[in-house]
């Protein structure tokens, strides 16, 4: 019997206007095989976490460029953890400094991917943790 393919949303959290990375990275996982839910723009923490518990998913990527990712990003795993909902890997892309890289991983953040890094390395990171999880 096959398993059940990985759930993955894909989010655009806070005021960042911008989602084509998002977007990308969102069809690179559906090529991969991946279930993916696309929540859209301006989501709140609230709105991401609501979601991907209805959804089910496993995964949780988000894609921040507007620079608010150290106030936006611990309340998703505050909430995750009120819920919990620990076994959900959260991942985030976007741009990032290397000092609060290190901090978001101390949260909970399972990696965090610069700009420019490839779908592929995306999709291989995400595979090896569900192995990881199974």
């Amino acid at each position: 019997m096959a398993s059940k393919p990985v759930r993955v949303l894909v989010g655009k959290v806070g005021l960042d206007g911008h989602d084509r990375g998002a977007k990308v990275v969102a069809q690179a996982l559906r090529d991969a095989g991946m279930e993916v839910i696309y929540t859209g723009l301006r989501q709140t923490p609230e709105q991401i976490v609501e979601t991907a518990l209805q959804e089910d998913v496993q995964v949780i990527g988000l894609s921040i460029l507007s620079g608010a990712h150290m106030q936006l990003l611990p309340p998703i795993l505050e909430m995750l953890h009120e819920q919990e909902s620990h076994d959900i890997i959260v991942i985030v892309g976007g741009i990032i400094p290397k000092e609060d890289t290190l901090y978001l991983k101390e949260k909970g953040i399972a990696e965090v991917f610069s700009p420019g890094t490839s779908t592929e390395k995306i999709v291989s990171f995400i595979k090896q943790k569900m192995g990881d999880n199974k």
